[in-house]
């Protein structure tokens, strides 16, 4: 039995700008994060008969890969030329929908361990790419290459995407006292609300391509403040960070009606009237989690704000592993 896992992501900047609609035309940017929230995939190869048994939260038993409904298993499996006695079971710190990117961090899981089954190690770059390429091309998911590249990479990064699709991945260059402040000082709530990205992605795309001005715009801005979210952790400015993080946000809620909702803007307005410096709702947006920036006179007071919501706190750390093998019998 062979156990992988891949980080899930938090997005600093740019977001958006990842997905082809955009990249393909002007190119993309973003500043993202992994932390030590993860999900896990187990793949055996049970001696008793030739099956192939899939259970995430359904639970599927069938002969032909091509017979397997999980979308991201299938084009997975048929890919790497895999099937027959093949059991693979998942696992995830956090609710799918949320926000996080756990599809792309499943698919950087599962292709982890089903090339250790292989025993056909593959280098972070190729790792990456072969999971872009199932989720976006194969399974037609209306994603960008944020999610599999930060599962796969692990870190705080900086992602360049030209417009062929070719990614440039750089470190942060981040102080180590602003590393350990933004860790201390990052806040995650979950909303207690789910969403479904593909609506509000699979809009996007479609005004993109279709030269919507206003949103075309709003992802240039986007990409601009990418750039300068860089350049403020790097210079170890939190409070620089925290209101282009506020920029960021009311700049993407501008792009659509089903980014926020009366609950998370009230929520988010608490949060700033308690002293916190920025922050957003992760991913597409529409619920899952939300992301506070505070500083050490506002910690507590968010804290406490937020608590008095009824929301829970997701301690975390970051991770700088990415995606691994954590068990292999």
């Amino acid at each position: 039995m062979i156990t992988a896992r891949a980080p899930l992501r938090l997005p600093l900047g740019g977001g958006g700008t990842d997905l082809p609609s955009y990249y393909q035309r002007f190119g993309g940017f973003f500043v993202s994060a992994a932390v030590d929230k993860y999900v896990y995939v187990s793949v055996n190869r049970p001696a008793a008969d030739a099956l192939i048994r899939v259970k995430y939260s359904r639970s599927e038993e069938v002969q032909q890969p091509s017979e397997v409904q999980h979308d991201l298993v299938r084009e997975a499996l048929q890919e790497l030329g895999l099937g027959g006695s093949l059991e693979i079971v998942s696992m995830a710190d956090v609710p799918a929908g949320t926000g996080m990117g756990s599809s792309g961090s499943y698919l950087a899981a599962l292709l982890t361990a089903l090339h250790a089954l292989k025993r056909d190690h593959q280098p972070v770059w190729a790792l990456a790419e072969q999971a872009c390429r199932i989720e976006i091309e194969l399974a037609g998911h209306p994603v960008g290459k944020q999610d599999q590249y930060v599962a796969a990479w692990g870190g705080l990064n900086c992602y360049e995407i030209d417009t062929s699709g070719q990614v440039t991945v750089t470190p942060l260059r981040i102080p180590t006292y602003a590393f350990e402040d933004l860790e201390r000082y990052s806040l995650l709530y979950y909303t207690g609300q789910t969403r479904a990205s593909e609506t509000i992605l699979s809009q996007q795309r479609q005004d993109t391509e279709n030269g919507n001005d206003a949103v075309i715009e709003s992802l240039h801005r986007t990409k601009e403040m990418g750039w300068e979210i860089r350049h403020a952790l790097e210079a170890g400015n939190l409070a620089r960070f925290g209101n282009l993080l506020n920029q960021h946000w009311q700049n993407k809620k501008a792009r659509s009606s089903q980014i926020s909702n009366g609950h998370i803007d009230r929520i988010y307005e608490l949060a700033l009237q308690n002293g916190a410096l920025g922050g957003k709702v992760l991913g597409a947006g529409g619920g899952g989690f939300l992301y506070l920036l505070v500083d050490e006179r506002s910690n507590r007071p968010v804290r406490d704000a937020m608590a008095a919501e009824g929301l829970r706190l997701m301690p975390f750390t970051f991770d700088l592993e990415g995606a691994k093998v954590v068990l292999n019998l």
